[in-house]
């Protein structure tokens, strides 16, 4: 009887096997779904002239952007996610929105602007920002995915009021 001891063949279902360990692919959908674990910046509103405002005046809207750079580690992959804003979509809290593809500026420049039309306590405002996010993997060629993310903003409380003019002597 012929015996062989200690020997031991390797397959390629062998987990010791180095051609076994295949890495899966890395596709948009996975990269997608790692940029929304991760979350995009939401913006705050920034209003001008402040926390009230006037019924017919023009109230001036903007928002700062941050800038969106990660590197990660993907199913085994290096990963590099730069997010862009390609759109603001400006939620007024009267029912009205805006959307622009600037995030505005403060006084002087009036590039994003609403006059509320009537005088309200409370209004909600605030800005969505909806983001393109382009990614590399190990260093390759830069693609975008075909899906935006949004990010909301938190909301910000805006008093309307109502002013009549006084006539006064001198």
């Amino acid at each position: 009887m012929n015996a062989i001891y200690g020997c031991r063949t390797q397959t390629p279902e062998d987990p010791d096997e180095p051609e076994a360990e295949e890495r899966r692919e890395l596709t948009p959908g996975d990269v997608l779904r790692a940029a929304r674990e991760i979350g995009l910046p939401s913006l705050q509103v920034q209003i001008q002239p402040g926390d009230e405002t006037l019924v017919n005046v023009e109230t001036i809207f903007y928002a700062q952007p941050q800038a969106f750079e990660r590197s990660i580690e993907l199913l085994g992959y290096d990963v590099d996610l730069v997010a862009q804003p390609v759109t603001y979509h400006w939620v007024h809290g009267d029912g009205t929105t805006r959307s622009t593809s600037t995030p505005g500026k403060p006084y002087p420049a009036m590039d994003v602007t609403h006059r509320y039309r009537e005088p309200a306590d409370d209004v909600r405002a605030r800005v969505d920002v909806t983001y393109r996010v382009r990614y590399r993997v190990d260093g390759g060629a830069w693609q975008t995915i075909g899906q935006t993310l949004v990010a909301s903003g938190p909301a910000a409380q805006l008093d309307v009021r109502e002013a009549a003019p006084v006539l006064t002597r001198r």
